[in-house]
């Protein structure tokens, strides 16, 4: 690698280093709002509140790295621009596309940032941060379950606990179930204790009663009970009812499409391909990305006011790759063997930051955009 090249590849790394930080930094406080409001809302821990936080870090670094990448190249190229060191490198006979060599390097150094990311530690990530929402979701003492105040964990559903003990013993627990339009039950129990079950914890109750009332004829039984075991499943909603998200699925399970990949998941293999295939195709764009950037650019030259038409043009090309992504990936949607049209956008900016360069290197054309 030339000086210049690591002179160029430097700059390209410090400011995209810059540019990331403060992109992931917006978009993990958004997503931290959202979480404190739910995980101390339901009676989290700050603890459980930095863990999730940091869970989802690395989805947020994945998302933002493209785009780090496009400005950190756009931002560079101006200045260089404007301090005349690419017009003194143009002179000493580099052609746009010997300049374009280190943008290149640096798009593939995120590109590997990216692959590494995709498919190793968000799917990994998301696996944890699964196995802890589905723990805390089955966790309803720490959700709705406060001594001495009636609470409504569902609608027409109420419940009252005189005391939880340190071991987590429910004394006198009552429950009034109103949700059935033909009977209202009301279950009384001396002691209560809660079990983990398959899809929501279990309400196990001992010396206890249930009265009955329906509605139309007003009459009651009751039934009398040494323990007595209710499930849950009706008043704390499970998210994802024992499936494993896509995103939480290793790439090669992904691509393989596998029966039990579709079990464990519900998801169709057109699906499980589009996921796995976008995050093989997903990093390419990091190399188009800041190429883009840079093509476009060097489309102008030295002006006072600066480039902004060529800034213009690049963001919009960049906003033209990600709808052309957007649509790729619908369409993979709809049919299983329609997976090679997410490489599509990728490849696509490539080629139109090459057709850039090759635009740039014209003279005469060149002259009428300066």
């Amino acid at each position: 690698m030339s000086r210049f090249d690591r002179y160029l590849l430097s700059q390209l790394l410090a400011l995209f280093g810059f540019f990331a930080l403060v992109l992931v930094a917006v978009y993990w406080v958004n997503r931290a709002v959202g979480l404190f409001d739910q995980l101390i809302g339901d009676g989290q821990s700050a603890l459980v509140f930095l863990e999730f936080s940091i869970l989802t870090l690395p989805n947020a670094i994945r998302l933002v790295l493209p785009v780090a990448a496009f400005a950190s190249a756009v931002y560079v190229t101006n200045r260089l621009m404007q301090e005349s060191e690419l017009v003194v490198m143009q002179a000493t006979g580099f052609s746009f596309f010997r300049l374009a060599r280190p943008v290149l390097y640096f798009g593939l150094t995120v590109m590997i940032m990216q692959l590494v990311l995709t498919n190793i530690l968000v799917p990994a990530s998301q696996r944890i941060l699964s196995e802890r929402s589905a723990e805390i979701s089955q966790n309803v003492t720490s959700r709705f379950l406060n001594a001495g105040q009636f609470m409504h964990p569902a609608e027409g559903v109420t419940l009252y606990i005189r005391e939880i003990t340190p071991t987590g013993e429910l004394l006198d627990l009552f429950l009034s179930d109103e949700r059935s339009p033909t009977e209202r039950a009301i279950h009384s129990a001396r002691k209560a204790f809660l079990v983990r079950g398959e899809v929501a914890p279990k309400l196990v109750m001992v010396d206890g009663s249930t009265q009955t009332l329906t509605r139309d004829g007003a009459r009651m039984s009751v039934t009398r009970f040494a323990d007595f075991t209710l499930d849950l499943a009706g008043l704390v909603s499970v998210e994802g009812g024992g499936q494993i998200a896509l995103n939480a699925l290793p790439t090669r399970a992904l691509l393989e499409a596998s029966d039990a990949a579709q079990v464990v998941t519900g998801a169709t293999v057109a699906q499980l391909l589009e996921e796995g295939h976008g995050r093989l195709a997903a990093p390419i764009l990091a190399v188009a990305a800041p190429l883009i950037g840079f093509a476009a650019l060097m489309l102008g030259s030295f002006s006072r006011f600066g480039l902004w038409r060529q800034m213009a043009l690049a963001v919009g090309l960049l906003i033209g790759v990600q709808l052309v992504w957007t649509w790729s990936g619908s369409v993979a949607l709809t049919s299983a063997s329609a997976w090679p049209v997410l490489y599509l956008a990728p490849f696509a900016g490539i080629l139109v930051g090459v057709a850039l360069l090759w635009h740039a290197q014209q003279p005469r054309r060149r002259r009428g955009l300066a």
